[in-house]
């Protein structure tokens, strides 16, 4: 009954690919404060997302994060073991990112 799965698509709720990267991005925040406290957490870049399923009302989606090198995250959501969103989180400032390119 969340106002976030009626709306997505009308008679039909799935719960939206951006809520499901803006929770990945928030698990990786608290990641990356635990092992850099001062790590900028501006997020500069989400390459390679990718939405394999839906996650529909009732579902358990299970949120993965894993350091992939300096300020870069992979990250996973699951719903029963199966992957339903993946993506690279890379954290920084925009000098940062506007110096590599």
């Amino acid at each position: 009954n969340e106002p976030c799965f009626q709306g997505h698509f009308p008679g039909y709720p799935v719960l939206p690919g951006v809520l499901i990267l803006e929770a990945l991005v928030q698990l990786s925040i608290l990641l990356a404060h635990s092992t850099d406290p001062g790590l900028s957490t501006d997020v500069v870049a989400i390459d390679g997302a990718r939405f394999k399923r839906q996650v529909v009302p009732g579902a358990l989606l299970r949120l993965e994060t894993s350091v992939a090198g300096q300020s870069t995250y992979l990250v996973r959501a699951l719903v029963d073991d199966e992957v339903a969103a993946e993506a690279r989180i890379t954290f920084g400032t925009a000098a940062a990112k506007a110096g590599k390119s």
